[in-house]
């Protein structure tokens, strides 16, 4: 996956400071915070994650169905069926 070697260093900060966010619902849970600040944190870590899946998400189809380069119908046929999967366990 060339994209997400290309993108590595900025996927994998995403990926860090989600990483913080999480720790930050686990630090409000612990200490027992009000369940409107585990609520936020809670929102905060799924906004990350939804603008990461977004991000990757672009980029494969940039790459795997758009991509003016793909002369063959079943490599982008493939690329189409990856990121249908994909869609539908995330919507699970």
């Amino acid at each position: 996956m060339s994209h997400i070697t290309q993108n590595k260093p900025k996927l994998l900060g995403r990926v860090r400071r989600m990483r913080g966010q999480v720790e930050a619902l686990e630090r409000a849970i612990e200490a027992d915070k009000g369940c409107a600040e585990v609520l936020h944190q809670i929102a905060a870590v799924r906004g990350a994650m939804n603008g990461l899946m977004a991000e990757v998400m672009e980029d494969h189809i940039q790459m795997h169905v758009a991509h003016p380069d793909i002369e063959s119908d079943a490599e982008r046929s493939e690329g189409a069926d990856e990121l249908i999967d994909v869609i539908r366990t995330y919507l699970k």
